[in-house]
């Protein structure tokens, strides 16, 4: 028996040295940070004005379904693109907020995706806003309740530091970005692109287990 949990172990130790090896830090992932989140999660840094973020919406909604249980997955938007103004661009951060807080969360940030991208029709005002999420079965008043609320504003102001605190680290220069547990920041180049889905998840899995 003891012979027995001894080859396990040591299967299962050298699983992981194969898994640690076979991700190497400065290829497929940069350190961009010291300290680590006080809780493991993975946090898409992207915007809504950016097509490739588009293009990589289905890997990312596969990659939250993917996360091992406590892993948690959140999106930041940012407001440095030069599409509109950092003003506007910071209403959409808090229009991502208040969906954050519904159960048609999905639904509503695929709508904006597609208000700004699919019809081409600018964001002007949180009134664009407004109407996108009442036209997906949000109440007006509801949306006008969350939007101005302290909770959502608190929210927008923490995804606006931390896209401040990586752009100062020049760790944040374009989006779509990934960064695991505040410190690991996936470089998906370097990852096989004959199996790349599979081994951008592989990647993040395995950086969301380390300190």
């Amino acid at each position: 028996m003891k012979k027995l949990i001894s080859l396990v172990l040591l299967v299962a130790l050298t699983a992981c040295n194969g898994q640690e090896a076979k991700y190497v830090e400065g290829k497929h992932y940069t350190k961009v940070s010291e300290t680590a989140s006080a809780k493991p999660e993975v946090r898409e840094y992207f915007s809504f004005y950016c097509p490739h973020c588009l293009r990589y919406e289905p890997l990312m909604q596969d990659l939250a379904r993917s996360l091992p249980e406590g892993v948690t997955f959140e999106k930041n938007h940012v407001d440095f693109l030069r599409a509109a103004s950092p003003e506007i661009q910071f209403d959409i951060t808090k229009a991502l907020a208040v969906a954050k807080q519904l159960p048609q969360k999905e639904r509503l940030i695929a709508a904006i995706f597609k208000e700004i991208q699919g019809q081409g029709r600018p964001i002007t005002s949180p009134d664009d806003l407004r109407r996108i999420f009442v036209t997906n079965g949000v109440d007006g008043e509801l949306f006008d309740k969350k939007f101005k609320s302290d909770a959502v504003n608190a929210e927008a102001k923490k995804q606006k530091k931390n896209q401040d605190d990586l752009v100062a680290k020049r760790a944040l220069t374009g989006v779509p970005t990934v960064v695991v547990n505040g410190k690991y920041r996936v470089n998906p180049s370097e990852l096989d692109q004959s199996d790349f889905v599979n081994d951008y998840k592989k990647l993040v899995i395995h950086l969301s287990q380390m300190d």
